[in-house]
């Protein structure tokens, strides 16, 4: 099998993932070569929502050069058809240049956005969209879920409750005919990947996880993460946008309520990696980035 031409490191917010990037970083610059990471999270894309997305900080950036990091207008709407076409040209180009991508991030869909040729569904027509969004506005998620799961109670029970957007695109897509039964799990990755890659899945016990969850909520709210929510509203934050997690919470007041949204994102987050074919399972429970790096490094064939 050729050696990865990408390391791809996935895992769990708040399990450490770009300090893990960041010291595979100097390691393979030790030898030689010139890595550069691309992120693979669907909000870190955001200008303006740096803290409340833990995008890398300007010193992790200093370190290791990011891709495809707040670049996109708070007010803008963005996809993953749009982060596919991004993705796919900056890692070809890193690669036609002679450089190691390292693509990093805990967004599953955009993960295998960046790594294979993902079958999308077709644009919204813009007025059902607007339809169901003003759905949305009027009578909330739940009145959104209802109505998905009097039509479609298979697809209702794959989306929770409050998520707003996954609602509104399964209903126009429904109402499109568009909308079909999931393939089997094992269909959710394939090794069909664009280039070889190690993937490379990072997990933590249970505990210490939710507690490192924990403390970076609170860290976050420290640092200013509600000023920036508000900042961001003001400004006029686009339905994507305010997907963020923690945003809406924030607003509240609620720093608690993003804690357990953070955590059962993070349980989610996990439940999908257990489907990932080809993943190489490493464990950081009291490692230092710097050893976790060299596994992942032994693991891509180091010289």
């Amino acid at each position: 099998m050729p050696a990865p031409a990408i390391i791809a490191v996935f895992g769990p917010t708040g399990v450490g993932k770009t300090a893990v990037a960041v010291a595979l970083a100097e390691r393979l610059r030790r030898r030689g070569e010139d890595p550069v990471a691309v992120s693979a999270d669907a909000l870190a894309v955001y200008e303006g929502l740096e803290t409340l997305t833990g995008a890398p900080t300007a010193d992790e950036r200093r370190r290791l050069e990011h891709r495809l990091v707040s670049f996109v207008p708070i007010d803008a709407r963005f996809s993953v058809g749009q982060y596919a076409q991004l993705a796919h040209a900056e890692i070809d180009g890193l690669l036609a240049a002679g450089r190691r991508a390292i693509v990093v991030g805990g967004t599953g869909l955009y993960l295998r956005a960046a790594l294979t040729d993902l079958e999308l569904r077709p644009p919204p027509r813009p007025e059902a969209r607007g339809r169901w969004e003003a759905a949305l506005e009027r009578g909330g998620p739940d009145e959104l879920h209802r109505e998905l799961a009097s039509r479609a109670p298979w697809a209702a029970e794959r989306i929770q409750p409050g998520d707003g957007r996954r609602l509104v695109r399964s209903l126009e897509l429904l109402e499109a005919g568009e909308l079909v039964r999931p393939r089997e799990e094992s269909q959710l990755w394939t090794d069909a990947v664009r280039h070889p890659t190690l993937l490379a899945g990072l997990v933590i016990d249970r505990p210490r996880l939710y507690a490192r969850v924990d403390a970076r909520v609170d860290a976050m709210v420290a640092a200013g993460a509600r000023q920036e929510a508000l900042r961001a509203r003001a400004r006029g934050a686009s339905a994507t946008a305010r997907q963020a997690l923690g945003f809406e919470e924030l607003l509240a007041g609620d720093a608690e309520a993003m804690k357990r949204a953070t955590r059962r994102y993070a349980k989610r987050q996990l439940t999908w990696m257990r489907k990932l074919a080809g993943l190489r399972v490493i464990d950081v429970t009291g490692r230092s980035p710097q050893e976790v790096a060299a596994e992942i490094d032994e693991l891509a064939g180091a010289p």
